[in-house]
């Protein structure tokens, strides 16, 4: 099954509030670079396809995250499957259209030539986190747990006041669980290609 085949059936099978159907049709779109676009520039899938394959690494290791006895049990975390798969699926639509195809040289074998790259191009500079809540809340109403633990995903290793992401991470503890999930997709599953 394809990445984009496997997301759309998550998605479709747990995502079912107002707006659903309509925020899949823009991510298909030609509108949308969803499903080709890398996840980054030279870091953690930064190739085409990259971020629909980060965004199901992060659902799966979210999933697992919450199904730990430790955290359910101790901690209490209990999400339905629509948050799950709505703030994990969605947590970096901010990334769609933002990554253009460009080259650079380099040298090899005392020869320059040019290799392939993705550049950066944000034509809607509203931040990281706050841009996907931004862009789905268009299409979508999210609960306010949803939003934080979409706006605070980079956790502590965004730009933002970091007295926030703590406090954030006490209110809203599904923030802190996406932000593992994130992480953990990124450095132990993703890394560099």
């Amino acid at each position: 099954m394809s990445f984009k085949s496997e997301f759309i059936e998550i998605y479709n099978g747990n995502i079912n509030r107002e707006g659903a159907d309509r925020f899949l049709e823009y991510l298909e779109s030609p509108a949308s670079d969803f499903f080709t676009a890398p996840a980054s520039t030279k870091y953690h899938g930064s190739y085409e396809g990259g971020l629909v394959e980060h965004s199901l690494n992060v659902y799966h290791c979210l999933k697992d995250y919450l199904e730990r006895e430790r955290v359910s049990e101790l901690y209490g975390l209990e999400y339905s499957d629509e948050t799950i798969a709505l703030v994990s699926l969605l947590h970096d639509v901010c990334k769609v259209n933002c990554y253009k195809k460009g080259t650079r040289n380099v040298k090899e074998n005392g020869t320059w030539i040019q290799v392939p790259i993705f550049e950066y191009a944000d034509s809607l500079p509203y931040g990281h986190g706050e841009k996907s809540v931004y862009i789905i809340s268009a299409y979508m109403k999210l609960e306010r747990y949803e939003a934080f633990a979409i706006r605070y995903h980079m956790g502590f290793s965004g730009n933002e006041e970091k007295r926030f992401v703590g406090d954030v991470f006490q209110q809203f503890p599904l923030a802190f669980a996406l932000s593992v999930a994130d992480m953990e997709a990124t450095y132990l599953l993703e890394g560099k290609k």
